[in-house]
Parts: C-alpha cells; sequence; structure tokens
C-alpha cells in the first residue's frame, strides 16, 4: 500500500479509479449502481470535481483489492497538496514591481513562485529591470538566486 500511496500522492483518486476502471472495461454508470452510488456522483470523482468519502472509499478499496482505507489516504494526501499549492502562491514577491511582460509566454496569474523559481529567476535576470532583480534577490535571497545562475552557467559550459 505504501508504495501506491507514494507512487500517487498529490494526485486525485478520482483520476486513479478512473484509469482503473478503463483498464478492467467498466462504465461509470453500471459501476455506480453495483456501489449503489449515484453515477453523476462517481462521474464527479472521476473528473475531480468531487473527493471520496470514507463510505465510499471502502466500497472502492472492496473492488479494486486495495488495503482497507487507501482511497481515502489518497483523498487526504490530495487536499494536502492542494492546500500546500494555496499556501505557495500566496508566497510571492511583490507583484507590483515585477512587470508581466516580462512573463509574456506565461499566464502571470498561474506562476507557482515556489516551484518555478529557477525559471523565474532565470528570466527577471535576463529580462528584468534593475528594481525587478532586487525584488527577485529579496524574495528567494541572495544564495538561492546564486544558484540558479550558477546552474545555468554550468549548463552554458557543458553545451558549448
Amino acid at each position: 500500500m505504501e508504495k501506491l500511496i507514494s507512487k500517487f500522492k498529490g494526485i486525485h483518486p478520482g483520476i486513479i479509479l478512473d484509469r482503473e476502471l478503463k483498464k478492467k472495461g467498466l462504465k461509470k454508470g453500471p459501476f455506480a449502481l453495483s456501489l449503489n452510488e449515484y453515477p453523476q456522483t462517481l462521474n464527479d470523482i472521476t473528473k475531480g470535481k468531487r473527493g471520496i468519502t470514507i463510505a465510499l472509499s471502502i466500497k472502492l478499496d472492496q473492488f479494486l483489492g486495495l488495503e482497507e482505507g487507501t482511497m481515502f489516504l489518497l483523498q487526504a494526501y490530495y487536499e494536502i497538496q492542494k492546500e500546500k499549492d494555496k499556501i505557495s502562491l500566496s508566497n510571492k514577491p511583490d507583484l507590483s514591481i515585477i512587470r508581466r511582460i516580462l512573463f509574456w509566454d506565461t499566464d502571470f496569474n498561474n506562476i507557482n513562485w515556489q516551484k518555478q523559481y529557477q525559471a523565474v529567476v532565470k528570466r527577471v535576470m535576463e529580462r528584468g529591470n534593475d528594481d525587478e532583480k532586487n525584488e527577485i534577490i529579496r524574495f528567494y535571497g541572495k544564495q538561492k538566486v546564486n544558484e540558479v545562475k550558477n546552474l545555468d552557467n554550468a549548463f552554458k559550459r557543458t553545451i558549448t
């Protein structure tokens, strides 16, 4: 079970369920009815629009031959990941200083400033003005910015 959970940690369990149903050649509607669930409920779960309840988790675990609680644990890890993502998205540099045009090829509102820090630092250091560079250094710290610059320089040396 631990291997399964670590493999799918942070992924909505409905996506995993959908994959398993397709592997077994089962249609969602009849499968839902066999579990005494509404087909709409199962459809919403497989699309990631709804979470898995404890009661449904027990039924799914039995059907899929998983250890009891596996699907519910996957649901819990998914919820944890969602909260982590919210926290990291709220942890941003001062966006009044950073020009959106620097990220013309990206949806500026969906930049994950923590996970995508290497691309952000590289872009701002290459194309940003002094205020933008200083804000990135303030936000990430000199050490992290220098690490990214050093990685970029090392990469450039290997390809030339």
